[in-house]
């Protein structure tokens, strides 16, 4: 209990980096931007494949009212395999040489912001050995043992913090320089892909056109004659027209759009963005939740809320004081919380004297641990019934 408090009181006195902390700013600064620009490489993504199905559409439509005997109908066709070719080429090219470079160039992250809350941790633990050292020799009747021992302890958590603080020094700020180079060889080579994709459908487009200014020219110089259609309906033999009466189901060429979903790996045009992995990615997890028990004795007596606890529960305890989170898988704590303690999801990553818990207010209020858990310091609290 004497070395709760005097870690409190010595809270004031806490060891302070300012220019690490103004790596880590800086990370998380970087960490946001580049997030920002996957989602948005994504669905840049994701509408060129849309953009690609509306062009084969729309040139599958012309293939269809395009008649054998027009002049130039090869030639038609040729560009429309053509036009689907250059599409795929441009889509799988920007997934090569900017979302790949993007997904590589973001896997630097949890690595490194994993080492910086453990970091943390670390300097917590190194500010409470020292704070108790402190006391110890200060103390008016000084026990040389004990003190000893709180040295040796002293010793090896500021080791461990210096360890990891040294690397985190290097790294942090050769990271930050990276982004430079990233963006620049990013936005590159999007505009390099989209310049040369413009210039070749442009010389498709420019095909295109000179085959349908062909066929206006033939089609005006009267050469196209008219053929009885073999139908009951035929029109009678007065009608030359080439062109079916207004109205009439020939006259408007019916467009289907394809509006049933694309197997995974392509988007259909009016189909909604692909969902974010909360959504869609990450399976369905069943957590079947069961009653804890004392001595055979249910819990929490007829409290029906009190049966429902996290997965894995293991015991409560109770926030002697306040604790500042330092880093986003921290619990902030009032004195007076109550946690609901749980084990680590990767044991190995469990510091020593570190719990993983939810705030039970959190969690009867919630019933949700992926957003709400969280370690804090045990020597904080205090275990309750």
């Amino acid at each position: 209990m004497m070395r709760k408090v005097l870690q409190k009181l010595g809270k004031a006195d806490e060891t302070k980096d300012e220019q690490f902390e103004q790596c880590v700013q800086n990370f998380n600064k970087q960490l946001t931007e580049g997030t920002r620009l996957q989602k948005d490489l994504r669905t840049y993504l994701a509408s060129v494949k849309a953009m690609h199905e509306a062009s084969k559409k729309l040139n599958e439509c012309l293939q269809e009212v395009y008649e054998p005997d027009w002049p130039g109908r090869d030639e038609a066709n040729k560009i429309a395999e053509n036009n689907d070719l250059l599409w795929m080429d441009y889509h799988q090219k920007l997934v090569d040489q900017a979302l790949l470079t993007m997904d590589t160039y973001l896997g630097q992250f949890p690595d490194i912001k994993s080492r910086i809350a453990k970091r943390g941790r670390k300097l917590v633990d190194y500010d409470s050995a020292r704070h108790h050292y402190e006391s110890l020799q200060t103390a008016k009747k000084k026990d040389e043992a004990k003190i000893a021992k709180a040295e040796e302890e002293l010793i090896k958590a500021q080791k461990v913090f210096e360890e990891m603080n040294v690397d985190l020094q290097e790294e942090l700020p050769s990271l930050w320089n990276s982004r430079v180079g990233f963006y620049v060889n990013t936005f590159q080579s999007i505009a390099g892909l989209e310049e040369n994709f413009h210039k070749e459908m442009s010389k498709l487009n420019q095909n295109l056109n000179d085959v349908l200014v062909s066929l206006e020219k033939q089609h005006g110089s009267n050469t196209f004659t008219v053929k009885a259609q073999p139908s009951e309906n035929a029109p009678a033999k007065g009608n030359k027209s080439p062109s079916p009466p207004d109205g009439s189901p020939a006259a408007t060429p019916e467009i289907r759009v394809n509006h049933e979903p694309e197997p995974a790996g392509g988007a259909t045009p009016g189909a909604a963005l692909p969902k974010s992995p909360s959504q869609s990615s990450l399976p369905a997890v069943v957590v079947e939740t069961f009653p804890a028990t004392v001595n055979g004795t249910v819990e929490g007596g007829s409290g029906a809320g009190r049966l429902d606890l996290p997965p894995g529960f293991m015991f409560k305890v109770q926030a002697q004081h306040d604790y500042t989170a330092t880093d986003t898988d921290e619990l902030q704590l009032k004195a007076g919380d109550v946690v609901l303690v749980i084990p680590f999801q990767n044991p190995e990553e469990q510091d020593e004297g570190w719990l993983m818990g939810v705030k039970e207010s959190d969690w009867n209020q919630h019933k949700e641990l992926e957003k709400y858990r969280g370690v804090f310091p045990e020597n904080f609290t205090e275990r309750v019934p």
